[in-house]
């Protein structure tokens, strides 16, 4: 054997050896539907990816693209992906569940992850958070510290999502306060900084000293740093740059655990088809820092009703509640079963206006 022809056999080791090394990486792809800066929603699904490369180093590849409108342009973003070599997609956004659905259908060796919606298939998991959980909390501060009993409530879509939130925050801040209103205006947009400011700054020249959001830019905080004597809370990420005020809370979305056992699931081979709506208790929804801006009192009732929601003794959505028309929902001591949360597309009693269609 020839000097050349054992430089060459090594070569084409070494190549095999590189293929191997490369076949043996998990690689996940994530579908963002908005910019992984938006210092909410995407920011946290970004960090959580981020944490699944330091978590398992040179075992895993990661990639993403981000701003994915939902519709077509998704369905086509998740074919690259899959033709790409990915073996677990996350599609991260409500309005991707269709179009992870459908591609999964082409694809049924690659595994998919939907957040926040309700279709399955053998290689379609679902998986969310009980936000409504931390609305809870945020409600009760809202109703004990607004001054002009009127509090906005800017709602991205309405999706049952959307709706359990701004249900679970009025029952709540009413709970706190039965003299407060809600005003509920609809940007239909899950980011955009410039609508998102327009309806802060909207629910505020109508009085509200408070502002929720279930929008994910930071657009709102500013809005409401610049007006003055108004409170927010983060939305999906912590938003801490706004704190101690006007930001004096925020729900945190941590994903990362979430996401390391399903790739592990996929290394391990023991992926299934299931679905998570995990919330407080489990750590999936976090409540970030309450401030000095809120009262003492305030926030240790804020706490204790954080702890009772995470160790199972007090359930949000417990009765009696009826719906908005006044009908019955759920009579005293009654809990909500999940299907009808999935699901919800009512308000309840004491909201005003209609749920757009």
């Amino acid at each position: 054997m020839n000097r050349r022809t054992l430089i060459a056999g090594a070569a084409l080791a070494l190549g095999l050896a590189g293929t191997a090394m490369a076949q043996d990486k998990t690689k996940v792809g994530f579908i963002f539907v908005g910019p992984v800066g938006d210092g909410g929603w995407t920011y946290e699904h970004n960090q959580a990816r981020l944490a699944l490369e330091e978590h398992f180093g040179d075992k895993v590849e990661t990639v993403f693209q981000e701003s994915v409108p939902e519709g077509a342009d998704s369905e086509r973003a998740m074919t690259q992906m899959a033709l790409s070599g990915a073996d677990l997609i996350f599609t991260t956004s409500f309005g991707y569940m269709d179009p992870t659905i459908n591609v999964a259908k082409k694809f049924p060796d690659v595994k998919f992850e939907h957040a926040t919606g309700y279709k399955r298939a053998d290689n379609v998991s679902t998986y969310s958070a009980r936000f409504y959980e931390g609305r809870a909390i945020q409600g009760h501060i809202a109703g004990k510290m607004t001054e002009t009993n009127k509090i906005g409530y800017i709602a991205s879509f309405p999706i049952p999502e959307v709706i359990r939130g701004i249900n679970s925050a009025y029952i709540h801040a009413r709970k706190a306060n039965p003299d407060v209103e809600f005003s509920v205006v609809w940007a239909y947009t899950w980011f955009d900084p410039a609508k998102e400011a327009d309806a802060a700054n909207a629910l505020i020249e109508q009085g509200a000293d408070v502002i929720l959001q279930h929008t994910d830019s930071t657009a709102p905080q500013a809005a409401a740093e610049k007006a003055g004597n108004v409170i927010t809370f983060g939305q999906a990420s912590d938003m801490i740059e706004y704190a101690p005020r006007p930001r004096v809370s925020s729900i945190i979305d941590n994903w990362a655990p979430y996401y390391i056992a399903r790739v592990q699931a996929v290394m391990d081979g023991t992926w299934e088809s299931k679905d998570t709506w995990d919330g407080i208790g489990p750590g999936m929804v976090g409540i970030g820092e309450i401030t000095d801006a809120v009262p003492a009192e305030v926030k240790a009732e804020a706490l204790a009703l954080k702890d009772a929601i995470a160790n199972g003794e007090y359930h949000p959505f417990t009765g009696p509640i009826n719906k908005q028309d006044g009908t019955p929902w759920l009579a005293e001591g009654e809990i909500a079963d999940d299907g009808t949360l999935a699901g919800m597309d009512f308000y309840v009693e004491g909201l005003t206006g209609e749920i757009p269609n």
